[in-house]
């Protein structure tokens, strides 16, 4: 198969059956990938060791493997190999591009190759768009008369970056003062500075989780691939309102909120930059790159890109991939000409934010039939298949985020997050201090508990007085009435405390959660019957976002907001689009593994669904 015919063959994939020997014994993994991508990026980017130390750049070689079928040769490998075992099939993995399917035998590791643990398991091969070389130039002469750029630019002929103006301004004197050495800072193909003396050991990148409510920064070191330091901290546009769809429409009613909805995400960006450099004691200016995973409201928004075709049919984006742009632009003081990048994204509600966390989770290299869930208020959801990914959005509204929930809060101290219900009420609270509210992981868990002990029936009513005394009798108490519902009373500060001063789960409340459960499972159901799947298939369920790191996989399960699946199948896989953020960071692979996911990747728009809401019904009840 040839490439071309690889990208229209209906999956735009190749398959590679990788035989791993190690020194007793043999082990088989299929992955597929783009065509084109090298047998070593194919092999790395799925957590297959090969040996290597120059990390897949074709010099050190190392990275031997047999191939089944005759491939072409390249002047490394008639260097690294005898004619015989050329003719058996030894290449360099590096040199191998694949672009039909093939059966790759990788030899016994001698070493392991320079690598960077990243994000759900998968490792990542150290090839970061940010490059230092140090040089020492001869100085010139009337013999030599070369421009200081073509001298500098020939002592490193391994790359072939083009300067800015800026550069050009810097060069005569800082080599000049320098006597000449000087280190060359590439970004992608962009010389973006020359500086002083031998700087090649300080490289430095942010890797930011642009959340409507959190924002995540880590500081990575790009030479080593480790994080330096991590700081999260609540996105200043909150007092716009706490989802997209609000902040959406303070720029519809007020011409000047974009601009300070604009300031709040640069100045949030800002200081967790600020932050993690003073921690990670890093001069800001040594940062050169940062990668920014943010949903499409977000990055719209802190770039100033006006959000309103966002947010009204049939939501549409300015861009699916937006610009690469100086770092200052988005409000940070770093490098002067350090580079900000986004994450493509798959729609108005599928962003980058979802498209980092599919690419830290391999979701388009595995062969399982994987589901993922990033729970909010607005839910996205991707299933995959092995061999096709569906993606959509649920309207999940605000419940789990505290929101309409009467004594709903977001996950901070004073926060019940989990609940268990016995003789008495046991509760978990963030910080160990007096419950104040319930935040989501503690919602969902009330209502599991409740479900379990027969206080809440499969259609989310509280049963009468007289059937709580049956099912539950020491906490039939707690079954009260508050301002002509009922409710269920978790905490009481004293006693003898009224409804009204307590932490309670309201009737009300349960209708929101059971709307937004509903609405995430119509969802996957739906794209599972897409693919003619039933739940039972699924062999990985992934919760993603910090909700899901602590959403209770029984409680999940016991309210239909993810598949009956056996407990061990349901993983929380945490900031995955902090992790993606991080892994565009550390590969110019992955982040092309990250655009090639608009191709990948069909979005389904559940509001199209002339039964969605036939079947959001169905799947109210407990």
């Amino acid at each position: 198969m040839t490439e071309a015919e690889a990208q229209h063959d209906g999956t735009g994939r190749v398959e590679l059956s990788f035989t791993v020997r190690d020194r007793e014994r043999a082990t088989h993994r299929q992955v597929r990938v783009p065509p084109g991508v090298t047998v070593f990026d194919s092999a790395s980017w799925n957590g297959i060791a090969i040996d290597s130390t120059c990390g897949g750049h074709g010099t050190c070689h190392k990275c031997r493997v047999r191939i089944d079928e005759r491939c072409p040769t390249t002047p490394h490998d008639l260097k690294t190999f005898s004619r015989e075992q050329l003719d058996a099939g030894w290449r360099l993995a590096c040199l191998v591009n694949a672009t039909r399917d093939l059966e790759v035998e990788i030899p016994p590791l001698t070493t392991r190759p320079k690598a960077a643990t990243v994000g759900v398991g998968r490792q990542v091969i150290l090839r970061p768009a940010i490059q230092k070389r140090y040089v020492e130039l001869a100085e010139p002469t009337l013999a030599d008369q070369r421009t200081d750029l073509a001298r500098f630019l020939d002592a490193i002929d391994d790359l072939e970056p083009a300067p800015d103006l800026a550069v050009l301004r810097r060069l005569p004197p800082v080599l000049r003062e320098a006597d000449f050495k000087a280190t060359a800072v590439v970004v992608g193909e962009t010389l973006i500075d020359v500086e002083p003396g031998d700087t090649t050991r300080e490289q430095y990148a942010i890797a930011f989780d642009l959340g409507t409510t959190t924002v995540v920064a880590t500081l990575l070191d790009v030479t080593t691939g480790t994080p330096v330091a991590v700081a999260s901290a609540l996105n200043r546009q909150q007092p716009y309102g706490g989802d997209v769809i609000t902040r959406i429409s303070a720029t519809m009613l007020d011409p000047q909120a974009l601009d300070r909805l604009r300031a709040a995400a640069c100045e949030t960006l800002a200081a967790l930059a600020g932050e993690v450099c003073g921690e990670g004691g890093v001069d800001p200016a040594r940062v050169y790159e940062v990668a920014v995973a943010g949903n499409a409201t977000m990055t719209a928004l802190v770039l100033g890109i006006d959000p309103e075709p966002l947010g009204v049919a049939p939501f549409v984006m300015s861009a699916a991939q937006p610009p690469d742009v100086l770092a200052s632009e988005v409000g940070l003081a770093l490098h002067p000409r350090a580079r900000a990048t986004f994450f493509p994204a798959l729609g108005a509600y599928v962003g980058g934010d979802v498209v980092a966390g599919m690419l830290a989770s391999g979701m388009d290299r595995d062969k399982r039939t994987r589901l993922f869930i990033d729970v909010g208020t607005n839910c996205e959801i991707v299933v995959s298949d092995g061999d096709r990914i569906l993606a959509t959005a649920a309207p999940a509204g605000p419940a789990f985020e505290g929101g309409v929930i009467r004594c709903g809060m977001r996950a901070a101290d004073g926060a019940i997050e989990v609940v268990r219900l016995g003789d008495d009420v046991e509760l978990g609270v963030i910080g160990d201090v007096e419950p104040r509210g319930l935040c989501g992981s503690g919602l969902v868990d009330a209502a599991a508990e409740l479900v379990r002990t027969g206080l809440l029936d499969r259609s989310g009513r509280f049963v009468s007085d007289d059937v709580a005394k049956e099912v539950a009798p020491s906490l039939a108490d707690r079954l009260r009435m508050l301002e002509q519902q009922r409710v269920f009373v978790l905490h009481r500060p004293t006693p003898d405390a009224e409804p009204e001063d307590c932490v309670v789960l309201t009737q009300r409340d349960v209708r929101e959660l059971q709307f937004a459960k509903a609405a995430i499972s119509t969802g996957w159901t739906l794209l599972l019957e897409e693919l003619g799947l039933h739940q039972d298939d699924v062999q990985q369920v992934l919760l993603a976002g910090s909700f899901g790191s602590y959403l209770s996989a029984a409680a999940a399960v016991r309210i239909g907001l993810v598949p009956a699946l056996p407990l061990l199948r349901i993983v929380a896989a945490g900031n995955v689009a902090g992790e993606g953020a991080k892994m565009a960071l550390l590969s110019v692979r992955e982040r092309a593994g990250a655009q090639a996911l608009l191709g990948e990747v069909t979005y389904v728009e559940l509001s199209d669904r002339p039964d969605f809401n036939d079947r959001f019904v169905d799947q109210l009840a407990f």
